[in-house]
C-alpha cells in the first residue's frame, strides 16, 4: 500500500509539474505577442528596437527576480542544491519559471508605453528596478499574504482582495509604473502641434494583429494555469476568458468605428479585465466586463491622445492594462456575487481597496524608479537619435534591407 500511495503522490507532483510548465510556456509565447504588437504599431524606424526591447528586458526580468524578485515576494530562494531544488519533481523550480512570465510582462507592458523615444540601456535598469522590487512587494502582498494585509481585508470586510490571474497584481501594476514612466519621459517630437495631435499611423497593421493574437491564444495558459495545480483547474476560467476577450472585441469594433487598431486591443483589453475574477463571474458578467473594458480603452486612449499633449501613450498601456486593470479588480466584486451569478466569496470593499493599493505601489515606485534613473543617466534619447530612430540610433541596423 505504502509503495502505491508513493507512486500515487509522484504521479500527481509531476503531472503538476507538467502543467504548471505548459502554462509557462503559454505565457513566454505571449511576449512574442508583446513584440509583434510594438512592432506593428511604431514607425519603421523603431521596429528593431521594439523586438529587442521585450527580449533584453525578458533577460534582464529574469535575472533581477530569479536573485531578488521572488525572495521579496515568496520569501524563497535558490541557493539551495539541485538536490533539493528537484524535489517533487522540481515543481517549485518550475513555479518560478510560471511566476517569472507574469513578472517580466511588467516590462513588456511599459515598453509599448515608452516607445520610440526611450535611452536602451538605463532603461534596462529601471526594468530591472521594477521587476526586482517594486512588482514583487505587491505580489507578495496579495498572493503570498506579506504584510498581513489579506488578513486584516478578510477579517474587516469578510474576504481578501481577489485577484485570481492578475487584473490588478500584474496588468494593472504595469499599466500605472508606464504611466509614470511615460509622465517622465514626455511626447515624441512632433506628435503634438499648436495642441493638436499629429497622427503616426502603425507601420505594420499584420504585424500588430499577429501580435494580438498571439497574446490572446496565450492568455489561455496565463488565466487557466493560474490554478498552478491540476486538482484547481477550471473550465468556467477558460469560458469567461472567451467571453471577456469577445465582448472587448465587439464593443471596441463598434465604439472605435471599424478602427483595426482598437478592435485588435479590444480583445486584450477584455483578457485584462477579466483575470481577477474569471475564476469566480459567470459567463454572461464576463462577457459585460468584458465589454465594459474595451469601450474603456478605445474611450480614454482617445481622450489621452487628443487632450494631454505631454502625456504620449503610444500604445495605450495606461488604459488598456492600468484602466482595465483597475476595472477587473473592481468588477470581480461585483460579478463574482451570487446574486449576480457568480460563486461568491468576493466583497466589493476589498476589491476597491486591494485595487487603490495597487494602483498607489505602482505609481510610487514607477516615479521613485523611473525619476532615479532619468536623475542619473537621462532616459531619453537627443533629438537627433529620435529623428534617426532607434534603430538606427542604438542598434546600428534598421528592420529591412531596402537596397
Amino acid at each position: 500500500m505504502t509503495g502505491i500511495n508513493s507512486a500515487v503522490e509522484t504521479l500527481m507532483y509531476s503531472a503538476n509539474t507538467m502543467f504548471i510548465l505548459l502554462g509557462a510556456i503559454m505565457v513566454l509565447a505571449m511576449h512574442a505577442g508583446f513584440a509583434f504588437l510594438e512592432v506593428g504599431t511604431v514607425r519603421h524606424k523603431n521596429q528593431v528596437n521594439a523586438l529587442v526591447k521585450i527580449i533584453t528586458d525578458f533577460g534582464i526580468s529574469t535575472i533581477a527576480y530569479f536573485f531578488i524578485g521572488y525572495q521579496i515576494a515568496y520569501g524563497m530562494d535558490f541557493f539551495a542544491s539541485a538536490t533539493e531544488l528537484t524535489q517533487n519533481n522540481g515543481y517549485e523550480l518550475v513555479k518560478f519559471f510560471f511566476l517569472l512570465t507574469f513578472a517580466a510582462a511588467i516590462p513588456a507592458i511599459i515598453s509599448g508605453g515608452i516607445a520610440e523615444r526611450a535611452k536602451f540601456y538605463p532603461i534596462l535598469i529601471a526594468s530591472a528596478l521594477t521587476v526586482a522590487f517594486v512588482y514583487p512587494f505587491f505580489e507578495g502582498i496579495i498572493w503570498n499574504g506579506n504584510y498581513g494585509f489579506q488578513a486584516w481585508l478578510e477579517e474587516t470586510y469578510g474576504a481578501g482582495f481577489h485577484d485570481f490571474a492578475g487584473s490588478v497584481v500584474v496588468h494593472g501594476v504595469g499599466g500605472w509604473i508606464a504611466f509614470a514612466a511615460v509622465a517622465l519621459l514626455g511626447a515624441r517630437k512632433g506628435r503634438y502641434r499648436d495642441g493638436k495631435v499629429i497622427a503616426f499611423a502603425p507601420s505594420n497593421i499584420p504585424f500588430l494583429a499577429l501580435g494580438a493574437w498571439i497574446l490572446a491564444v496565450g492568455w489561455f495558459g496565463f488565466n487557466v494555469m493560474s490554478a498552478q495545480t491540476l486538482d484547481g483547474i477550471s473550465g468556467l476560467v477558460a469560458v469567461n476568458s472567451l467571453m471577456a476577450m469577445v465582448g472587448g472585441t465587439v464593443v471596441a469594433m463598434v465604439v472605435g468605428r471599424n478602427d483595426p487598431g482598437f478592435i485588435h486591443n479590444g480583445p486584450l483589453a477584455g483578457l485584462v479585465a477579466v483575470c481577477a475574477g474569471s475564476d469566480v463571474m459567470h459567463p454572461i458578467g464576463s462577457l459585460f466586463v468584458g465589454g465594459v473594458a474595451g469601450a474603456l480603452f478605445v474611450w480614454v486612449f482617445t481622450l489621452a491622445q487628443n487632450k494631454f499633449p505631454k502625456f504620449d501613450d503610444v500604445l495605450g498601456v495606461w488604459p488598456l492594462h492600468g484602466l482595465c486593470g483597475a476595472w477587473g479588480g473592481i468588477a470581480a466584486g461585483i460579478f463574482g456575487t451570487e446574486a449576480l451569478g457568480g460563486l461568491g466569496g468576493v466583497s466589493l470593499m476589498s476589491q476597491l481597496i486591494g485595487t487603490l493599493a495597487g494602483i498607489s505601489v505602482a505609481l510610487i515606485g514607477g516615479f521613485v524608479v523611473y525619476g532615479f534613473v532619468k536623475v542619473v543617466s537621462g532616459i531619453r534619447l537627443d533629438e537627433e537619435e529620435e529623428f534617426n530612430g532607434a534603430d538606427l540610433s542604438i542598434h546600428k541596423i534598421g528592420s529591412t534591407n531596402e537596397d
